[in-house]
């Protein structure tokens, strides 16, 4: 997909996709970059890693210092995905171990430290200067790129996000019941509901897309041809 600016030069777009957990965020925007030819940033993967690099070192998200000193030493990085779309820390592939359940119940408290937030928004920030990434996570839309040209906030019923998510783990070879994930998410909802990540006061301008009924490819083409509207 190619359009004209001023100069004769291809646009790029900056696309935000935020939603509740399981949602499908992460899945949705890796398929959507790959449509547009853009690039994936998956922060909320960013967070995670943050999270396993804590809990290995014993770090907890209370210890200011100690997280300080961990951010000043770590290195995360998202490969694109023609290149395996792996998530590293440190050189580390933990593309699978961030989205393990220990991980995705410890997160919420390490993303609400302010000096975590600061220094991974302004990662974000940087990735996505030039345009042309579709960027995925909460406050993706209100706080990390607040300019975005296209926002998204994806929503779907407890039972589907909770099926969709017990059978992803289930592929990962993860031992858990779709009981322990369902309840895994509901807590989520509830520590979600307690956070600004602002996606209400950007309301106007929020495309809001129920995915309960869609499959992926339906929501992929949805988001889509929204963002070609943009161009």
């Amino acid at each position: 997909m190619t359009a004209g600016t001023a100069n004769g030069q291809a646009r790029k777009l900056i696309i935000a996709i935020d939603g509740v957990v399981g949602s499908g965020k992460s899945t949705t925007a890796r398929r959507v970059a790959d449509e547009l030819g853009y690039r994936h940033l998956d922060t909320g993967a960013m967070y995670r890693a943050v999270t396993l690099a804590a809990l290995r070192k014993g770090v907890g998200a209370a210890d200011e210092r100690g997280l300080a000193d961990l951010l000043a030493a770590l290195t995360i990085e998202l490969e694109p995905q023609n290149l395996g779309g792996r998530i590293r820390l440190d050189g580390e592939d933990v593309s699978n171990e961030i989205r393990m359940p220990e991980v995705s119940r410890g997160v919420g408290p390490y993303a609400d430290v302010p000096l975590v937030r600061r220094a991974l928004v302004a990662q974000q920030q940087a990735m996505g200067a030039g345009g042309g990434v579709v960027a995925d996570g909460r406050d993706i839309g209100y706080v990390v790129f607040p300019d975005a040209d296209l926002k998204v906030l994806l929503t779907a019923d407890l039972g589907t996000r909770a099926e969709r998510r017990y059978r992803e783990l289930n592929e990962k070879g993860v031992n858990t019941s779709r009981g322990e994930v369902e309840a895994d998410i509901r807590k989520r909802d509830r520590a979600d509901s307690d956070r600004d990540y602002g996606a209400e006061r950007d309301a106007e301008k929020t495309r809001v897309l129920d995915t309960t009924a869609l499959t992926i490819e339906e929501q992929v083409a949805r988001i889509v041809s929204w963002a070609r509207d943009c161009l």
